[in-house]
């Protein structure tokens, strides 16, 4: 008698792989009144931009020892909080202006992809993911993400409470960050907010976090890759977002859009945004086959990736609206 083993083959877990760039630049994340000012106000964006790409694409080659570094750039439209013009209008405008100030723009992509695209519900399936980091010396008194739609990079100050008879009410205490270095910079995130209707809106920092994992290569749902760039093949652009892709290939010969790290070019208001994405980063537990893949063709190219996933996004700010 011979023993034998037999398995499904639809049983064996599957990661699937994404083609991977050096970096993925970020040439811009503007709102609805951005483009609402006219192409002007894009020409002064690019115009700023510019510089900052040029420096990003000279890091990234410095990075590679001098070889020609893997690198795609992307543009992300917010239709999510607010529907505006349509895309037959607003696209034409942001690839002229990008042009005229010698930028190119590989990837397109839409941020309502962020929060679902297709069937697949994005940001609830990051949201899955959240683990939150517990500061030290706390019990557990503090309700988790999931009940609050709130993330913290540390200890909340306690919530004043009527002492009991006789004795004396607590004193104050401040909040306190997690990983303080000498004093804390303490950050309360909010994820979503749901309306009287059980109506679900994430967060502008929540969608950034997923637009992060998305550039890194991170995002998986069973497996499967999430957001994956779509050939843009028509001579125009639609009139309705629902009619556009979620993430569009603009360039049939760009890099990759996903990439070991990422840079984003962004004017300093959104520099309290990205600090919330830091703290999601940090608290996410990432498909550890995506992360898996990563670490085995970065080690095979030679290409050194920070351990941690936070510490693979970085920025560019420059001061203007």
């Amino acid at each position: 008698m011979t023993d034998a083993v037999f398995r499904e083959t639809a049983a064996e877990p599957r990661t699937q792989s994404v083609p991977l760039a050096h970096l993925s630049l970020e040439l811009g994340h503007l709102y609805m009144e951005d483009f609402e000012a006219g192409p002007e106000r894009l020409r002064r964006h690019f115009t700023e931009v510019r510089p900052w790409a040029d420096a990003a694409r000279t890091a990234a080659t410095a990075r590679a020892g001098g070889r020609r570094a893997r690198v795609s750039t992307c543009f992300l439209v917010d239709d999510y909080f607010t529907r505006f013009s349509t895309p037959a209008e607003v696209v034409p405008m942001l690839l002229a202006e990008a042009e005229r100030a010698g930028l190119s723009v590989d990837y397109l992509a839409r941020e309502s992809g962020c929060a679902t695209t297709g069937k697949v519900p994005v940001a609830e399936a990051v949201a899955g993911r959240i683990v939150e980091s517990p500061p030290p010396g706390s019990y557990g008194l503090r309700p988790p993400a999931a009940q609050t739609g709130w993330l913290a990079n540390g200890e909340r100050s306690p919530a004043a409470r009527a002492p009991q008879a006789m004795k004396r009410a607590a004193a104050w205490q401040p909040p306190r960050e997690t990983a303080a270095r000498r004093h804390s910079v303490f950050l309360d995130v909010e994820l979503w907010s749901d309306d009287a209707d059980g109506h679900r809106t994430w967060s502008c920092p929540f969608l950034a976090a997923v637009w992060q994992l998305a550039r890194l290569g991170l995002l998986r749902d069973e497996g499967e890759a999430v957001l994956v760039p779509q050939p843009h093949t028509a001579t125009g652009f639609p009139d309705s977002w629902d009619e556009l892709p979620s993430l569009l290939r603009l360039n049939a010969h760009a890099d990759p859009f996903a990439a070991y790290r990422t840079c984003s070019v962004l004017p300093t208001r959104f520099l309290p945004v990205e600090h919330a994405v830091r703290v999601i980063l940090d608290q996410i537990e990432v498909d550890p086959g995506a992360l898996e893949q990563v670490a085995e063709r970065s080690g095979r190219e030679r290409t050194a990736v920070p351990d941690s996933v936070a510490d693979r996004v970085s920025y560019v700010y420059y001061s203007g609206p």
